[in-house]
């Protein structure tokens, strides 16, 4: 597999170093001819931070397609062309990316790409110990942006990194940041009065990839998988997870559309509970925002625990 993975990574070099050739291209690492600052981005949550802040001076696309589970993917040529011309690329950082970053980065062969980790300063959250992901040595939990605090810091990086990119803009991206980060407090704000008011402080998910959510608002998450989504459960992790949403009274198990929402659907039939979907934000999903998406998350999960 390694081979097969040096092997594919080396014809994505020769790609993209032929279609960089040819004397129509852009000049790698620099905006393209409509003035717009080109931007990469690893999956949708950095692309949306990004346009947030970036908006019409922008121009923004994911490496990883909609509706590709990203804890998968391996890029191909196509994934990573806009790499070679692009001025900023945007990853999450925490693991997320790890497979195939620094290949990628090698790949593109743009000496002047500006590298952003979007999660530089967190306080990492380790992966659950005895997962596959743990053994594996993906000791992160990168699911940082489905946190609003998280959110904060990883558009505060992004928008570092415009600046950086685009100075001229200056004064642009820090009002879009400035308007971004203030709704984000508002919901925190909201939502911590409300999380405050319930008893029962856990819930169940198709992964875990709520921890830092959690942390935000002092909840406590369960899931079907580990951090990493790495396959369906054991008769033996779904039969304690089953006696665990029976003694805890579990009245909804939180369903993801790319992560074994049959297995999270069979055990919500189990316990007696609703299958609920609930977004993780790697695509976009329903035609919502950023933000929409995250403040529908805090709702269900706040109604679930009411």
């Amino acid at each position: 597999m390694k081979k097969f993975l040096s092997l594919s990574f080396l014809l994505i070099v020769m790609v993209i170093s032929l279609t960089g050739c040819g004397s129509t291209s852009p000049t790698k690492g620099q905006p393209q001819t409509n003035n717009k600052v080109k931007v990469m981005a690893s999956f949708n949550a950095m692309q949306e931070i990004a346009e947030a802040i970036g908006k019409d001076k922008i121009e923004v696309e994911s490496i990883i397609p909609n509706g590709t589970e990203p804890h998968d993917f391996q890029p191909n040529a196509k994934n990573l062309k806009g790499l070679h011309t692009a001025k900023i690329f945007i990853y999450n950082g925490l693991d997320m990316e790890k497979g195939w970053l620094d290949k990628a980065i090698a790949a593109a062969d743009n000496k002047n790409l500006l590298l952003v980790e979007a999660s530089k300063g967190a306080k990492a959250i380790p992966a659950r110990e005895g997962t596959e992901a743990a053994e594996t040595g993906d000791q992160n939990d990168p699911h940082l942006w489905l946190s609003v605090k998280g959110a904060q810091l990883e558009a505060q990086n992004i928008k570092e990194a415009l600046i950086k990119a685009d100075p001229k803009n200056k004064d642009f991206y820090e009002k879009n940041y400035t308007d971004f980060t203030r709704q984000l407090e508002q919901l925190y704000k909201e939502y911590d009065q409300k999380f405050k008011t319930v008893k029962r402080k856990d819930f169940v998910t198709g992964h875990a990839a709520f921890a830092y959510l959690a942390r935000d608002f002092g909840l406590k998450q369960n899931s079907v998988e580990d951090v990493f989504a790495e396959g369906e459960p054991s008769a033996k992790k779904l039969k304690e997870l089953t006696d665990y949403c029976k003694k805890q009274k579990i009245n909804t198990i939180f369903v993801e559309d790319m992560v074994s929402p049959k297995v999270s659907e069979t055990l919500a039939k189990e316990v007696g509970a609703k299958a609920v979907k609930i977004y993780t934000l790697a695509s976009r999903e329903d035609g919502k925002t950023y933000i929409q998406s995250l403040q529908a998350n805090l709702e269900k999960i706040y109604a679930s625990l009411k």
